[in-house]
């Protein structure tokens, strides 16, 4: 009986892992956006409006990923298209990333902080 159980959640284990293999955030570095990507995808700065207000990405909409409602307004984006997230340092837009990977979404690359895609000569807004 022992030796069943032991097969049983040995299993269990080696079955669940490759599915959290998948689910690793694609990242790309502010270069890489700049020279492959920019031109395609919808651009989300995840950071706060204050945030937002004192600068940033030309083409970047807002949207908020501290308040507490990201994962309600994600349900209303179109799960087909790219999607490039930034925030203050790559940390919040990362886990914005995770979120939409889990909520269904393919495309979706966390691309760093705000002040590394300004260094890179990505267009602001001041």
């Amino acid at each position: 009986m022992k030796l069943i159980l032991v097969t049983l959640v040995a299993a269990f284990f080696s079955c669940a892992e490759p599915q959290q293999e998948g689910t690793a955030v694609k990242t790309l570095t502010p270069t890489e956006y700049k020279e492959k990507a920019s031109k395609e995808g919808v651009l989300v700065d995840v950071r706060t409006p204050e945030e937002y207000a004192a600068g940033h990405l030309t083409e970047a909409t807002n949207s908020n990923f501290l308040d507490g409602t990201f994962a309600e307004s994600i349900k209303g984006w179109d799960q087909e298209k790219t999607y490039y997230l930034y925030c203050a340092s790559g940390n919040r837009s990362g886990k914005a990333a995770k979120l939409m990977q889990e909520a269904g979404f393919k495309n979706v690359y966390n691309i760093g902080g705000y002040q590394s895609l300004k260094s890179a000569g990505l267009p602001t807004k001041e």
